[in-house]
């Protein structure tokens, strides 16, 4: 424990009371400033304190300092090397991981093969149908079904109207049709010539105004108006163009739409 003691000046004694004479006055103001100075010199002093002194040399201090430096540098490399060890360890977990689904996933692959090859007459056979069913497609394209196709014409033609005689000329599947020349006519997969015979002189103009109404009409022409005198009766032949639409699609693979 250490003491403090306050050092304080000796006390002087009060100047000899005076009749106000040159010499009281001087001596008062001397004890005056000699207590104002013993109060400012007053010092605070530590008595019985440990004595402290550090005789070490600057270098052995600098050596102290760059070895916690050092210390605390590998201590930081241990850190990051703890945590790349961690970060290798579960990267070789998770490829180890994706070994094992990708040699399960080979193993059902080989196993789902070794299935189909149990069934290869089956996928044989359906690949045979496939193809016969595509150029059965390929070959019907441009068929047309003509019976129902002239019953839909003579159903347009006048009432007591009987078709005598039909030609058909349509495209085939190896090759194009061949188009008019002429100009202001259009495309055409097939054309239609028949002989109808009516009782009566018919209306040509009449006769190609219902003819439109049949699918896939493109154009028709009156060819000629000719008159059997014996049984009476007028023949009519008549030319109809049709197009891609007059296709039955019967055999089509979309089923005809």
């Amino acid at each position: 424990m250490s003491e403090a003691t306050k050092v304080r000046p000796p006390r002087t004694g009060r100047p000899a009371k005076t009749n106000q004479s040159a010499e009281g006055r001087v001596s008062a103001e001397v004890a005056e400033r000699t207590k104002r100075q013993g109060r400012a010199n007053m010092q605070l002093l530590t008595v019985g304190g440990r004595p402290r002194a550090d005789l070490l040399p600057t270098e052995v201090l600098v050596d102290r300092r760059e070895r916690r430096v050092v210390r605390r540098f590998w201590g930081g490399v241990a850190v990051v090397a703890v945590v790349a060890g961690i970060a290798i360890g579960g990267a070789s977990l998770l490829a180890a991981e994706s070994a094992n689904d990708l040699a399960d996933a080979q193993a059902q692959t080989l196993a789902l093969v070794q299935q189909q090859a149990q069934y290869k007459d089956v996928r044989e056979t359906e690949a045979s149908t496939s193809l016969l069913e595509a150029a059965q497609a390929v070959g019907g394209a441009t068929e047309i079904d003509w019976g129902t196709y002239l019953g839909s014409v003579k159903s347009s033609l006048p009432g007591g109207v009987d078709i005598t005689g039909v030609t058909v000329d349509s495209a085939s599947p190896l090759e194009a049709y061949a188009q008019a020349d002429a100009p202001l006519q259009g495309q055409r997969i097939a054309t239609l010539t028949f002989d109808a015979e009516s009782p009566t002189l018919p209306s040509v103009p009449e006769w190609l105004d219902s003819v439109k109404s049949i699918t896939g009409f493109v154009d028709a022409t009156a060819n000629s108006v000719t008159l059997d005198e014996t049984s009476g009766t007028y023949t009519v032949n008549m030319t109809i163009h049709v197009n891609e639409k007059a296709f039955d699609g019967k055999y089509d693979l979309d089923g005809g739409k």
